[in-house]
């Protein structure tokens, strides 16, 4: 399936420490098996320092730069100074068949739930399935944690079918 298209979003969402990184690591190989392609948007509340202070690109930034493209022959990067909506950040991606979020709690988008027996509930309305290291009952899909390929194989339908 080659993206031409709007990617379709998808959260994954739980509280801090709940497994969501560990699921998303777990997804990403079993999504491209399955024909997607993928890129991931990770909200964190962290400071992140790209470059150690008093290199080229923090520098940059320090001077005024509201961006810096740092570039590799094995990548790049790009360092935007101020935060973005969701849907600004969506539209400067490569294009892919599906974008994975995680954090973005508030964001009106579909997502998965990672819950876990020590916390609660998220109460969220665009939850549309969960994944869980427990048993619990819910009218919505359940799924184990530790089954990535069976949660890839619902979100690929759920890309077909348009969530």
């Amino acid at each position: 399936m080659t993206a031409t298209h709007t990617p379709f979003v998808l959260g994954i969402a739980g509280w801090s420490g709940s497994g969501k990184t560990t699921l998303i690591e777990k997804l990403l190989p079993e999504l491209v098996r399955l024909g997607l392609s993928v890129s991931v948007i990770k909200y964190t509340h962290h400071p992140v320092q790209f470059e150690p202070e008093g290199k080229d690109t923090s520098r940059f930034r320090a001077a005024g730069a509201g961006e810096v493209l740092l570039a590799t022959p094995h990548g790049f990067a790009l360092i935007h100074e101020g935060a973005l909506p969701l849907h600004e950040m969506l539209a400067r991606l490569a294009p892919v068949d599906l974008v994975l979020v995680e954090g973005f709690k508030a964001a009106a988008i579909p997502k998965i739930e990672v819950r876990r027996a020590d916390y609660p509930a998220l109460d969220d309305p665009h939850i549309i399935a969960i994944a869980s290291d427990y048993s619990l009952e819910s009218a919505l899909p359940l799924f184990d944690l530790n089954q990535a390929a069976e949660i890839a194989a619902f979100i690929a339908a759920s890309c077909h079918a348009g969530f």
